[in-house]
């Protein structure tokens, strides 16, 4: 039988403090040469739906042999690039039926290639994201770090702040993001979720004056922290492909970078003309692979021990999580599926149904 998920059935049973271990010990594998993940891909057309917009269909994959399964992600995207509070923005629209959006999970079997789970992807894409970002304060922030500043209000702020309060004992918790109201309501949130209080900030100084760990999660194309927010001990994560949350005047007062992964810029095929945000105006959805970025350590191969995490409490790092990987949903769904299995959840269908006599 294939299971069927939906978002609250994942959100029920998914937690950051079962999920780091699982993707710790997935980069492990990778490291290790064990694992198998292939750069996304996205394919970029005009659409109808909206003069403002383009369509954008991608994918991703990865397969984990220790755990026993392979996943694709897949999402059908119309994308827009307005501009709010001086940046530009990359928002998807809700254009399917019922205002819904369009992201998959298909998770298989290696032992036997069968489905075993198909669901969509909105929960563990946000979790996966603040999942590795957790997993890299674990090895690359101070062990005394307490103090938390999150640059975002968004969907993925969250997450970034549920995996720092996994890996690190909060007790003081800042939120800056441009809109007042958007802050505000986020503090409120997170404050019930955690048990915590999560203080909303004015200005983005503010919120990092003073903070251990500063996480950047917005749709913003370009930069939110800069160089002036930089303090001796402090340890920085952004999520946005290409470095863009993290201004380049601030590179130069970083000690330590890594990064996700060196293979990190999405291969992107357009028709028609059209270009993403990120691409207008001669820029790129993705880092120059030059000699810096040749040089960074990878996250895994920090996890592992391969390459050197922080070497001192004074020094400042960074972590890229600079693009995401189908082997983190492969990671992410092994451990949804087996959690779904014992908690009785969901809805199996005949396998049946989704395999074929007809030799493929």
């Amino acid at each position: 039988m294939t299971l069927i998920l939906s978002n609250e059935d994942i959100e029920r049973i998914l937690t950051m403090e079962d999920l780091v271990p699982v993707l710790e010990e997935a980069y492990v594998e990778l490291a290790e040469g064990r694992g198998g993940n292939r750069v996304r891909s996205d394919i970029v057309t005009p659409t109808t739906f909206r003069e403002d917009g383009l369509y954008a269909l991608k994918s991703m994959d990865g397969v984990i042999p220790k755990f026993g399964v392979g996943a694709v992600r897949i999402n059908s995207d119309i994308l827009t690039f307005p501009r709010t509070d001086g940046q530009m923005r990359r928002v998807k629209a809700p254009a399917a039926p019922g205002e819904r959006y369009v992201g998959l999970v298909l998770l298989f079997s290696t032992h036997n290639g069968e489905p075993l789970m198909i669901c969509p992807d909105g929960v563990m894409q946000r979790m996966r994201v603040g999942g590795t970002n957790a997993v890299a304060a674990r090895h690359m922030a101070r062990q005394d770090a307490h103090v938390a500043a999150i640059l975002g209000s968004g969907w993925q702020a969250g997450a970034q702040l549920l995996g720092l309060e996994a890996v690190r004992p909060l007790d003081d918790i800042r939120v800056y993001s441009p809109r007042k109201a958007s802050r505000e309501v986020f503090a409120q949130e997170m404050s019930a979720a955690l048990g915590k209080t999560v203080r909303p900030c004015a200005t983005a100084a503010e919120a990092c004056a003073g903070a251990d760990l500063v996480a950047c999660a917005t749709n913003a194309t370009g930069p939110v922290f800069f160089r002036e927010h930089v303090a001796a001990g402090m340890h920085v994560g952004g999520i946005r492909p290409g470095a863009s949350e993290i201004d380049r005047a601030a590179w130069p007062d970083i000690d330590l970078f890594a990064l996700l992964d060196h293979d990190d810029n999405a291969q992107i095929v357009h028709t028609h003309g059209v270009r993403l945000g990120e691409e207008q105006d001669g820029g790129m959805y993705g880092m120059p692979h030059d000699e810096f970025h040749a040089a960074m350590a990878t996250l895994p191969e920090i996890v592992t021990g391969r390459r050197e995490g922080r070497r001192s409490d004074g020094q400042v790092t960074c972590f890229l999580n600079n693009l995401g990987m189908g082997y983190q949903f492969a990671a992410t769904g092994y451990l949804v599926h087996r959690k779904a299995k014992a908690a009785g959840l969901g809805h199996e269908l005949p396998t049946d149904w989704f395999t074929e006599t007809v030799h493929p």
